[in-house]
């Protein structure tokens, strides 16, 4: 006997479960789930088992016909006792299958997860699926288990649906969450990076919040990922907003020192993601005490005019008069400074000179003197190529840029990776 109606096709392929949404992280939510409706039926489903319809065998006809009976009619008193007496004569997996599916219909209009989770469970051990109907079914007993915080069993489940659909992002994701919830939190970030890889690989461009959530869980545990992870979601996601952060992320991470410190804020700026006044402080200050008097006159007259920052408070208005008092003249002295510069035999005075025409915009001088100083003695390459690789930037030579930025290594390899990403979106 071949049983009708939806009833007996609820493979729940598509049925509308879901997890509950994790809390939010520092840099974005968690990846988006779906609205729980657990108490609706999928017809996606029926179509979906069209042509794979279950028979009941002539041993359980009687009681499955009974248990059927009293799913139809919410009998829930009764439900238990049919579905016992149908398991007891079942003989074939189709029976176990049916009887499956009707613990599920009844679970479903009782809207009890743990009925449901144990239905789908039953729904595969029957063993009637085709191997492509079963993952689906691990997906949404993963969701139902997941609900229920039991992590080990919702792990167990999305991993089956890894097995035969490894590139399932849905699965990848809520999987990471999982592994999250079960303290695993490296592996977590590896299976979202695995979501983001499948959704680029087969040309669509992976949700940010994926990238966020990366981001969020390597850095709240200290991970040394944390600016590479930043890295990559700017890249995908480019906004001053995220430039911010993922600068901030670098910062934080590297513990950077003043060096680092002006270059990295000088990346905010370029990307125009000084924001607020600790960060033109921070920078203005950090450029006076340097030596720079001239670049940090222009970063505050820059804070001023976007009313980033107040002129008239004394924490401003002092610094302000102070980067302004030792900058005249400054930029007049440069020429004969670069040519003392130029003939020097070490590249130290050639470095600093540098640095102040990058700070006075005049980037072409910045690159000259760069490039002179790579041929002297005592010479930080990988610093050299970095701010040779800043300049040119600014100076729109974006492969010249390119090939100086990827000369930069050592300790300037992250913040030249920061620079490579941004010399990317330029036009």
């Amino acid at each position: 006997m071949k049983l009708t109606s939806t009833a007996m096709a609820l493979l729940l392929a598509g049925a509308g479960f879901a997890i509950a949404t994790p809390a939010q992280a520092q840099y974005g939510s968690a990846p988006p789930a779906p609205t729980p409706s657990s108490n609706q039926m999928s017809d996606d489903a029926a179509k979906q088992d069209s042509g794979n319809q279950p028979k009941v065998s002539g041993a359980a006809k009687k009681e499955i016909v009974e248990l059927q009976t009293a799913v139809n009619n919410k009998d829930v008193a009764n439900i238990p006792a049919k579905a016992a007496a149908a398991k007891a004569k079942a003989k074939t997996k189709d029976d176990k299958y049916i009887i499956a599916q009707l613990q599920l219909k009844a679970a479903i209009a009782a809207n009890d997860n743990a009925a449901m989770a144990s239905s789908l469970q039953e729904v595969v051990d029957s063993g009637f699926l085709k191997p492509a109907e079963v993952g689906p079914v691990f997906l949404n007993l993963g969701k139902l288990q997941y609900n229920a915080k039991a992590y080990d069993a919702a792990g167990f489940a999305f991993d089956q649906v890894l097995k035969s659909d490894p590139n399932n992002v849905e699965a990848l994701v809520l999987l990471a969450e999982t592994r999250n919830n079960q303290n695993r939190t490296a592996e977590a970030i590896g299976l979202i990076q695995k979501a983001i890889a499948a959704r680029t690989a087969a040309g669509q461009k992976a949700e940010e919040a994926w990238y966020k959530r990366a981001v969020a869980l390597s850095y709240n545990a200290k991970l040394p990922t944390a600016p590479t992870l930043a890295r990559e979601w700017v890249s995908a996601y480019p906004n001053p907003g995220n430039w911010r952060d993922t600068i901030r992320i670098y910062q934080m991470s590297t513990h950077a020192a003043d060096a680092a410190l002006l270059d990295s804020m000088r990346l905010a700026r370029a990307t125009g993601s000084l924001a607020g006044e600790n960060d033109y402080y921070r920078y203005a200050s950090t450029l006076v005490t340097k030596g720079f008097p001239g670049e940090a006159k222009a970063v505050l007259d820059q804070g001023f005019a976007a009313k980033a920052i107040d002129r008239s408070k004394d924490m401003f208005s002092q610094l302000y008069g102070t980067a302004s008092g030792r900058a005249q003249g400054d930029q007049a002295s440069l020429a004969a400074s670069a040519t003392a510069a130029k003939a020097a035999p070490d590249a130290k005075k050639a470095m600093v000179i540098a640095e102040a025409y990058y700070g006075y915009g005049d980037y072409s001088q910045s690159a000259d003197l760069l490039r002179a100083a790579l041929g002297k003695s005592g010479v930080d390459k990988d610093l050299a190529n970095l701010r040779l690789g800043m300049a040119l930037a600014q100076a729109g030579d974006k492969a010249g840029a390119t090939a100086a930025l990827n000369s930069a290594g050592g300790a300037q390899a992250d913040l030249a990776k920061l620079w490579l990403a941004y010399v990317a979106q330029k036009g």
